[in-house]
């Protein structure tokens, strides 16, 4: 497998022009060489070149804002990347298995990243770097709107990926049939069959309740399931998959996601706090200000509380984009209490499993027997959750190195 990969590569012509034209910045090696302060050749190998070329051209476009576009072909690059890597350290089955689920789960990041992105779109219009962010939340919401109202005019033309509504329109024109003499619709259920037999002193008392269920209270409940089932559907699904089937699910998804389920209900709490912020200051300071003399502390009011909006909105953002390259890349990340919550949901990581993901260093026995001593919990526990005693490893071995380097400038100075 791992010759038929390598022979993959040779077939796949991967050159800097078509490492350049993925991240969108082909039109940087047209531009003037004075610009870009060296030459470039179009169809050269992939160096250290094309990388400086990649973070240079990526920091340009991300100056004029970042875009949902560009969070993607940043993702869909890292996935490439750590397949190869697995392909070349494992094999190709268990890279593809392995992307795959890191796939899965930085996806559910991912939306949830476009719901905050729709929720905070008012507030990221107003943002300089972000205020794109908000620009595709206002599209989309847009699209989902347009995609509803052509629903609502198809009307018993459903589409076949929507099946609620297509098993509703199924039940209601069974019942229904249509008189092709008359034009009158009358049911053929069988309930109605049977009240269509009924004499017609039961009938004038049975008939306004008769109506009334089928006219109003059926569809209401119609309704009410609808709504239901909009709220629920996203806690059926991960019982569905995490808990009855936890067999098949791996770690890295259960973990993932019964992490964003638990945070859920904290950030309710900062978006609606948002929420009552933005609207206080668009209806109540604002106006306020907009006179001809304005009060200095109105002015004072309407910066702290852009200050403060800009500072939650930007942290909360941030988290979830860190979140989702963590679960891109496979790996884990510690938040004191959710952590341990998620985990009396899920259970350990098992370590005897490649499928399993990165480290988690907080799990070890080690480290529960010092946070029983702890009088604060640690937060810090390394990067990707290898545990601090690697960070200090490898801080050790850059100053062994730093050293190295720095005696034999000297030496070179004294000759």
């Amino acid at each position: 497998m791992l010759y038929l990969f390598r022979l993959l590569l040779l077939l796949i012509n991967i050159d800097q022009e078509t490492v350049l034209n993925w991240f969108g910045i082909e039109n940087v090696i047209n531009r003037d060489s004075s610009q870009l302060y060296f030459d470039i050749e179009t169809s050269t190998d992939v160096s250290i070149t094309t990388f400086r070329l990649i973070i240079e051209g990526l920091w340009e476009k991300v100056q004029d804002g970042l875009t949902l576009a560009d969070i993607e072909n940043i993702l869909f690059f890292i996935l490439f990347i750590r397949f190869v890597i697995l392909a070349i350290r494992y094999n190709l089955k268990t890279s593809f298995y392995i992307t795959c689920i890191g796939l899965f789960a930085g996806y559910l990041w991912y939306r949830h990243l476009i719901d905050l992105i729709s929720m905070y779109r008012s507030v990221l219009l107003k943002l300089p770097f972000l205020h794109k962010l908000g620009t595709d939340a206002v599209q989309m919401r847009s699209i989902n709107r347009r995609m509803v109202i052509n629903d609502l005019k198809l009307g018993e033309n459903v589409q076949w990926y929507n099946p609620g509504k297509v098993l509703y329109y199924a039940i209601t024109k069974a019942v229904v049939n249509v008189d092709s003499e008359t034009g009158l619709k009358y049911y053929i259920d069988p309930i109605s069959m049977i009240i269509s037999k009924l004499p017609e002193s039961i009938k004038a008392n049975i008939l306004p309740v008769y109506y009334k269920v089928y006219n109003k209270i059926i569809p209401k409940i119609c309704s009410i399931c609808s709504k239901f089932w909009n709220q629920l559907s996203g806690i059926a699904g991960y019982a569905l998959i995490t808990r009855i089937g936890k067999r098949y699910c791996p770690y890295l998804v259960r973990w993932h996601w019964t992490f964003l389920l638990i945070i859920g209900m904290v950030e309710q709490l900062f978006i609606y706090f948002i929420y009552r912020v933005y609207y206080f200051q668009s209806f109540v300071i604002v106006p306020q200000a907009k006179v001809k003399y304005p009060d200095p502390n109105i002015l004072l009011q309407v910066n702290l509380l852009n200050g403060i909006i800009t500072f939650i909105v930007l942290t909360h953002i941030g988290l979830i984009i860190f979140g989702l390259f963590h679960a891109i890349w496979g790996q884990y990340f510690y938040v004191p209490f959710f952590v341990e919550n998620t985990e009396l949901h899920i259970g350990l990581r098992p370590t005897d499993s490649v499928y399993s993901g990165g480290n988690t260093s907080w799990q070890n026995k080690e480290e529960k027997e010092k946070n029983l001593n702890r009088f604060f919990p640690k937060i810090w526990y390394g990067w990707f959750g290898r545990g601090t005693t690697n960070d200090l490893q490898l801080t050790t071995n850059i100053r062994k190195f730093l050293k190295k380097i720095i005696k034999k400038l000297r030496r070179q100075f004294q000759r």
